[in-house]
């Protein structure tokens, strides 16, 4: 039992990394709040490279429809309003000197469906995810009983745990994709 035990214990921390990979792409998904996830994926071209928004500034929230990121070199202030602008995000930086001010425009409906969209997209690949990860308990599982190390009614008993376990993790999903949805829907 011990073995099913840690094959368990495995599974749930890799399951738990789909959810926690679904969590990251549905944050910088834009449901008409200002939030500092919305700019993480954002690359500033700066010191000879790409680097991530987070390395030449800091970002705030200092209203529910508005973002400012404080520059922290006054030299990468065009670069970072040039990055928010061309990172596909549908934003319009403006700079004031060192502070660049990013207002959150309300969304159309249009942009609201492309959105749930994209989260359904986002949460079929963490399913899929999961259930990569159910193959594998199983096929670990299967591989217990043929080298002899469990009986056939162990790999029934097996198989409902690591089925049961799947399950709750893809009515998870389903109750994340459904809280998102709702989020981007509100108008």
């Amino acid at each position: 039992m011990s073995d099913l035990n840690a094959l368990m214990d495995d599974l749930k921390r890799r399951m738990d990394g789909a959810l926690e990979s679904l969590r990251r792409d549905f944050s910088g998904l834009r449901s008409g709040r200002a939030s500092p996830a919305l700019l993480e994926p954002v690359r500033v071209e700066a010191y000879g490279g790409e680097v991530p928004l987070t390395q030449v500034g800091s970002i705030a929230v200092p209203e529910a429809r508005m973002i400012t990121v404080q520059v922290w070199d006054r030299a990468l202030a065009g670069a970072v309003e040039r990055a928010i602008r061309d990172a596909g995000l549908g934003l319009n930086p403006a700079g004031e000197g060192q502070t660049i001010r990013v207002p959150i425009p309300q969304l159309t409906e249009e942009r609201r469906n492309e959105l749930a969209k994209a989260a359904a997209r986002y949460a079929e690949g963490a399913k899929v995810a999961v259930r990569g990860v159910r193959r594998d308990g199983m096929d670990k599982a299967k591989g217990f009983e043929k080298k002899g190390e469990i009986s056939q009614d162990d790999i029934k008993t097996w198989s409902d745990a690591i089925q049961k376990l799947t399950d709750q993790y893809v009515k998870k999903i389903d109750d994340m994709l459904g809280e998102k949805d709702k989020e981007i829907k509100q108008v």
